[in-house]
């Protein structure tokens, strides 16, 4: 009982989660300055702006779905910790493990998304219902390529459990290459799941001020702010489970140095992406996703199938 607190609550758990994910707030945004020629935040700069929050008011506009609006900042961050208990850190076995987690790990990483839309919608704000709408409409855009390039990757390693993929692509160290178009279309869907630019097109503050979370204010945009931060870990830890699975057979201090690496250097890759590309409209960004993105995942799905086929 106490050891599965404190894999909740400490670690891997929340406190883990809130502090790395602050971190990786921090080197987003301070890389980000340094591409752009400027300085950048300092490193306590995330967990000031927690803090900050956290002592502010809870101001919850008067036609606002009260229940609803209160409860959905909870909800999306139970979502995400959840998730991170079927992604193996340390090794290749994660703390809970069965065959089909997979597909529990992306549904659980779908309801953030989905949170908030109804966020948008339960404050009856025009700006926040348009942000909701946005996110919900970009969300069927780049989820298809990424949960097929991600199921590609499991019907090539004949397993629907994260821990097995990882312990096959550790074991079969040329396989992993065979992913390297999906691992690219991963990368650009997390942008579009972390509504990053070019895909911050829900929280377009020049546009539409804040998007979906215009009327959140105090603990409940606190809640809100560190679920997201939460989700880069989770959503990056998951892309290196089963595209980047290098070293996960050492001891466990080495397999987390690695994971700890492996995130940052996703974390930089998507830096480094939304440093370069201006923001692009939702009709351009639906177009890229089925024009493009849709029919690369496709194609990662043929090349597994036709790999998988000459394993047998």
């Amino acid at each position: 009982m106490i050891t599965s607190l404190f894999y909740i609550l400490v670690f891997p758990g929340l406190l883990f989660l809130s502090t790395f994910g602050m971190f990786l707030e921090y080197v987003d945004r301070k890389l980000c300055a340094k591409l752009q020629n400027r300085v950048g935040p300092p490193w306590f700069q995330p967990f000031a702006d927690f803090v900050k929050l956290l002592a502010k008011e809870d101001i919850v506009p008067e036609e606002a779905e009260k229940i609803m609006f209160k409860s959905l900042p909870f909800v999306a961050l139970t979502a995400i910790v959840t998730s991170f208990v079927y992604i193996p850190i340390w090794g290749t076995d994660a703390l809970v493990s069965f065959n089909g987690d997979v597909i529990v790990v992306l549904y659980l990483l779908s309801i953030p998304t989905l949170t908030f839309f109804l966020a948008g919608y339960s404050s009856q704000s025009l700006f926040s219902l348009i942000g909701g709408i946005r996110a919900l409409t970009q969300f069927f855009a780049y989820e298809v390529p990424l949960f097929l390039v991600i199921l590609s990757a499991a019907l090539l390693a004949g397993t629907w459990s994260i821990s097995e993929m990882s312990a096959f692509y550790n074991q079969h160290h040329w396989y992993w290459a065979c992913n390297l178009l999906g691992f690219a279309i991963a990368l650009i869907a997390l942008l579009g799941k972390l509504e990053k630019v070019p895909f911050d097109i829900p929280e377009a503050e020049t546009e539409i001020v804040g998007g979906t979370f215009t009327e959140y204010s105090g603990k409940l945009l606190a809640i809100f702010r560190l679920a997201i931060d939460i989700e880069v870990v989770v959503c990056a830890a998951l892309i290196a489970a089963v595209f980047l699975p290098f070293g996960m057979d050492y001891n466990p201090a080495i397999g987390f140095t690695l994971f700890i690496l492996k995130v940052l250097f996703i974390v930089a890759s998507l830096s480094l992406l939304r440093t370069v590309f201006a923001r692009l409209r939702i009709d351009q960004m639906i177009n890229f996703c089925w024009k493009y993105i849709a029919p690369l995942s496709f194609l990662q799905l043929l090349i597994d199938i036709i790999l998988e086929g000459r394993i047998k």
